[in-house]
């Protein structure tokens, strides 16, 4: 009888432990679900067509810690693309890649490393523009199971990205966001233009004709006094004629014979 009841007390004790362990706030459950952005505001672009892919590599090395989060970095990030940017022009495309993705673990501490870039190219290998959004997260004091963990590291960097990536895309590509009720050219009538590009003023009216002014003739201009003749050949030096010789003295003529 003592046995029996020493047995159930344990059985008692046991649930009360488990019972106790199973309400601790940092469990978390075995599933996760899967991270929506459709809720956020869409980002319509003045292209044609758009284009999502990945450049980045998971190293694969130990601390590379992406491959046993419950979501993958990657994925997400081109979710967020597929979600968020719309297509709304007639012309051009836009490319929307995933530079990096990358979550390592190092002892109790997990460091995630998200990086995109969205470039607009009006024609193939001519990028008009551009816009990189980066975000960096860090936890530290993770212990046992990763998922939990790797789960919300990349639930918070997505949170992050998002309002990052909003911000970039409209200092940088302003111009090629297409306002609600905006319409856009029709291909082949006019080249890529943003939507916000400054339209021309108005040409001035012309301007009422003045009337023609009156000339006045001008004063008569007076006499001048008659010009002088000209001056003698000045090219000679200018001599004073010799002095006149002086008369010479009367002499009377010679005696003739004296004539009877």
């Amino acid at each position: 009888m003592h046995r029996r009841a020493l047995t159930r007390w344990v059985a008692l004790l046991l649930a009360a432990l488990l019972a106790a362990c199973s309400s601790e706030p940092s469990e978390l459950p075995a599933n996760f679900p899967p991270l929506d952005f459709s809720y956020l505001t869409p980002l319509p672009l003045n292209v044609a067509s758009i284009q999502i892919s990945s450049q980045y590599v998971p190293s694969g090395v130990p601390s590379d810690a992406s491959g046993s989060d419950p979501i993958s970095p990657v994925q997400a990030l081109e979710q967020m693309a597929q979600q968020r940017l719309k297509a709304v022009g007639a012309s051009g495309q836009a490319e929307f890649v995933v530079d990096t993705a990358s979550v390592v673990r190092t002892g109790d501490t997990i460091t995630g490393v998200m990086s995109v870039t969205l470039s607009i190219n009006p024609s193939p290998g001519s990028r008009a523009a551009y816009a990189k959004a980066t975000v960096t997260r860090q936890v530290a004091g993770v212990q046992g199971d990763l998922s939990a963990a790797l789960y919300d590291l990349t639930r918070q960097l997505m949170n992050q990205m998002n309002v990052e990536f909003e911000f970039q895309v409209r200092r940088a590509l302003g111009r090629w966001l297409v306002s609600p009720g905006a319409t856009t050219a029709p291909v082949g009538q006019t080249p890529l233009q943003p939507p916000g590009s400054p339209q021309l003023p108005e040409p001035l009216a012309p301007a009422a004709r003045l009337p023609e002014p009156v000339i006045q003739p001008p004063p008569p201009t007076p006499d001048f006094p008659q010009p002088l003749p000209p001056a003698g050949d000045l090219s000679q030096p200018f001599t004073t004629p010799p002095p006149a010789p002086p008369p010479l003295p009367y002499s009377p003529p010679p005696p003739g014979p004296v004539t009877e």
